[in-house]
C-alpha cells in the first residue's frame, strides 16, 4: 500500500499507523545495507561540517544525473540566496517555494538541485529554492526569518504561490503556511514531505524506528539541539503541531514514511489539519524510509512519489499557458 490518500472529502478513509507493518521496501533495504557496509556514520557522530560534506557527497549518487531544464539562475532576496528553476521562462507562472531538508544544519541549494529541476519540469511552475542560514552558526529562528523574507518577495512576484519542503524543509513550509494565514497573505497549497512537526522524540514511531532505518532518534536530537541552541522547542514556529489552531491554512499534502522516526508526527499533523477543516491529502508511504524522495537514482518509489506531488500541485496551481 503506497501513496494512498487517507482523507478524501473530509472523511477518514484509510489505514493508520496502528496497522501491521508492511515489509521494508527491497530497494530501501538494499540501500541501508550498503550504507552499513560502507560504515557511513550518522550525523550524531559527526561535526556539522562533516555532516554537511557527507550529505553533499551523497547527493550525486542518491539522485543521479541532473536532468536538463530551460533556465536556472541564482539571485539574492533580502540577503538570502535563492535559485530559480524554469522549464519555460514565464514570469506569469505560479511559484513553488522550496525549502531543503537537512535538519536545519545540513543541506543546500546543491543537495536539492535534482529534485527542484524535476518538479519544475513536471509542473511548469517556477521553483524557487531557498539557501536559508544553517545552525549552529545561525540557530532558530534564522531559517524561519530567511524563508519568510523570500516568501514575502514571491507573494509580490507571482499570481499564486505554494510552499514545499522535505524533512526540516517541510517544517519550515508548515511554519510559513501558518504565518501566511496570520498575515492574511494568500497561499495556494503546502506540500509537506516527511516533515518535522514536533519537538518530541518519544512517539511510537521514534521508538520503533530509533535505529537502523537511516534517520535515527539520536540524529534528530542532534539536529534539534543545534537548531534550538537551548531555545524552546515547543513554540509553533519550531513545532507546528503545537500551534493553537490550524484552521484557515492552505490545502496540504502530507507525505509520511512508515520506517521513519517522523512518521507519527506527520500523520498527527494531517489529522489536525483535517479536524480544522483544511483540505488535506496524506501520502502514506508504507515500507519506505526517510529521505527517499531525493533517492531518484536508487529507489523506484521516488519517481512514483514525485508524480503524486506534481499531481497535487497541479490541482492547486494553474499551469502557465
Amino acid at each position: 500500500m503506497t501513496g494512498l490518500r487517507l482523507w478524501l472529502g473530509g472523511f477518514w478513509s484509510g489505514p493508520s499507523h496502528t496497522e501491521a507493518a508492511v515489509p521494508l521496501d527491497p530497494q530501501a533495504a538494499d540501500y541501508l545495507r550498503r550504507q552499513a557496509e560502507q560504515g557511513i556514520p550518522p550525523p550524531s557522530e559527526l561535526t556539522p561540517a562533516e555532516a554537511r560534506r557527507l550529505m553533499e557527497e551523497g547527493t550525486a549518487v542518491s539522485w543521479g544525473e541532473l536532468e536538463p531544464i530551460a533556465r536556472v539562475r541564482d539571485e539574492v532576496v533580502g540577503g538570502v540566496p535563492i535559485r530559480i528553476y524554469e522549464a519555460e521562462p514565464n514570469k506569469a507562472a505560479p511559484i513553488l517555494l522550496w525549502m531543503h531538508g537537512g535538519g536545519w544544519v545540513c543541506g543546500s541549494l546543491e543537495t536539492h538541485e535534482g529534485l527542484c529541476r524535476n518538479l519544475a519540469n513536471r509542473t511548469g511552475l517556477r521553483v524557487v529554492s531557498i539557501g536559508y542560514r544553517l545552525a549552529p552558526e545561525h540557530p532558530f529562528a534564522a531559517a524561519v526569518d530567511d524563508c519568510w523574507a523570500v516568501f514575502r518577495w514571491t507573494a509580490q512576484e507571482a499570481r499564486a504561490v505554494a510552499v514545499a519542503g522535505d524533512s526540516a524543509g517541510g517544517n519550515l513550509a508548515a511554519v510559513l503556511a501558518l504565518k501566511a494565514r496570520d498575515a492574511g497573505t494568500p497561499l495556494a497549497a503546502q506540500l509537506l514531505i516527511y516533515p518535522v512537526m514536533d519537538h518530541d522524540l518519544t512517539t511510537p514511531s521514534y521508538e520503533r524506528n530509533a535505529e537502523g532505518f537511516g534517520l535515527t532518534r539520536d540524529s534528530m536530537r542532534w539536529y534539534w539541539d543545534y537548531y534550538l541552541n537551548g531555545g524552546d522547542g515547543g513554540q509553533p514556529d519550531a513545532s507546528p503541531l503545537r500551534a493553537g489552531s490550524l484552521a484557515g491554512v492552505a490545502p496540504a499534502l502530507v507525505m509520511a514514511c512508515e520506517y521513519d522516526v517522523l512518521y507519527d508526527e506527520g500523520l498527527a499533523y494531517a489529522r489536525r489539519l483535517q479536524e480544522a477543516g483544511v483540505p488535506v491529502q496524506v501520502s502514506d508511504q508504507r515500507g519506505m524510509i526517510h529521505g527517499f524522495l531525493r533517492m531518484h537514482g536508487i529507489l523506484d518509489r521516488s519517481e512514483t512519489a514525485l508524480t503524486e506531488c506534481a499531481g497535487f500541485l497541479g490541482q492547486h496551481l494553474n499551469s502557465p499557458d
